[in-house]
């Protein structure tokens, strides 16, 4: 018997950018998804909001702020099905005619057919800025239990003729996904068409560690901490990126999803990532793109204990202890706080935040709360 759903919250906040998720649940069975232990894989779609009640709880929503990125149906994949992409074309035409202009994107591994191609550009007309992530990481049907892959190739030379920015989705890898032949084959096609890719490892969130070691075995290793780790590499494919062969000296791969927005959306780091070893070594980022994030800094209003004070009070945490270093742009909480709040505060202000770990935490530490890769 399938488990009951666990929705989460319509509006909700990840490390990279604020979700928005008024349909929940996703007929396709990807065995690695996080939304597994939720039940909400291989499930009807539930709609739980409609696109102008949307709108509305996303203004009215104490995360709000016009500068973050909006990933909408993080929660399912909104062209699975007829009433998911319904649904997502009313919600771009009603983000459209709104004052919003926040950046928007779409994480999709499904076949986008016309219309919604359509409503993408007649809105990207309109001055809302939306992209699209293809989710392709050379996966087989035995893992990506639903997906056609001919298709969700297909979809890379559509948006690329129709103008829509791409970002390739280059994740989990896996041991499965991990060697140079499987590697190369995915990156020779997308690197065609898409602005940059975006790798990443295996996320194992705190209650899905059987879930991923049925994929990974030797994750079960006692004297491994998987789900302390920003995400988990298979050594080839992490080597692989580290040695990209010259004919994708062009191609951006970045390891951060907040990096990979800066550089589609000519903006600038707002993460805390430019010049640490993540951007140095991991992240395979433009000259160019480094020098924008640099200048950005000598222009970047300092922050004050203001600033945080009214962030934290508009976020539920008026009176809250902290310190702040504003040379290093740090702010040190005095208590534990759950990761989604840590991650508002820190992408409004563009400061690092740290305070104690909360130990109901549900969500995967992530590089901006301090995790590191695992390489195995």
């Amino acid at each position: 018997m399938a488990p009951q759903p666990v929705y989460e919250p319509v509006i909700d906040q990840h490390d990279t950018w604020l979700a928005v998720n008024p349909v929940q649940g996703c007929p396709k069975g990807c065995t690695y998804c996080y939304l597994q232990d939720l039940g909400l894989t291989r499930a009807k779609p539930a709609v739980l909001a409609t696109p102008e009640d949307t709108l509305d709880q996303l203004l009215a929503h104490r995360y709000y702020h016009p500068e973050l990125v909006l990933a909408l149906y993080t929660c399912t994949d909104a062209l699975a099905t007829p009433v998911t992409r319904a649904h997502l074309t009313a919600l771009l035409d009603v983000l459209g005619a709104s004052a919003v202009r926040n950046p928007v994107c779409l994480i999709t591994k499904c076949a986008i057919p016309d219309d919604v191609v359509t409503c993408i550009t007649r809105n990207r007309e309109a001055g809302l800025p939306i992209l699209v992530y293809l989710s392709y990481s050379g996966l087989g049907p035995d893992i990506e239990q639903g997906i056609d892959h001919t298709a969700l190739r297909a979809n890379f030379p559509r948006l690329h003729a129709a103008g829509i920015p791409v970002i390739h989705y280059w994740r989990p890898a896996l041991p499965q996904n991990s060697t140079p032949d499987v590697i190369e084959h995915v990156m020779d096609w997308a690197a065609r068409y898409a602005a940059c890719t975006v790798a990443v490892g295996t996320k194992v969130k705190p209650t899905a560690l059987d879930q991923i070691t049925g994929l990974w075995p030797e994750l079960a290793d006692p004297h491994l901490d998987p789900q302390a780790a920003d995400s988990v590499w298979p050594r080839t494919s992490w080597d692989w990126l580290h040695h990209l062969p010259d004919r994708y000296a062009s191609h951006p791969v970045f390891q951060t999803n907040s990096c990979a927005l800066a550089y589609v959306l000519a903006g600038a780091d707002r993460a805390g990532v430019l010049d640490t070893p993540t951007c140095l070594t991991a992240n395979r980022c433009p000259a160019a793109q480094r020098d924008r994030c640099r200048n950005a800094v000598t222009g970047q209003r300092p922050v004050t204990e203001t600033d945080v004070d009214q962030h934290l009070a508009k976020i539920g945490y008026s009176g809250l202890p902290y310190t702040l270093n504003p040379r290093t742009r740090t702010v040190v909480l005095g208590q534990p706080v759950p990761l989604r709040d840590r991650h508002n505060l820190a992408q409004v202000l563009a400061v690092t935040v740290r305070s104690p770990q909360d130990p109901d935490e549900r969500y995967w530490p992530g590089r901006l709360s301090g995790g590191q890769p695992l390489i195995i």
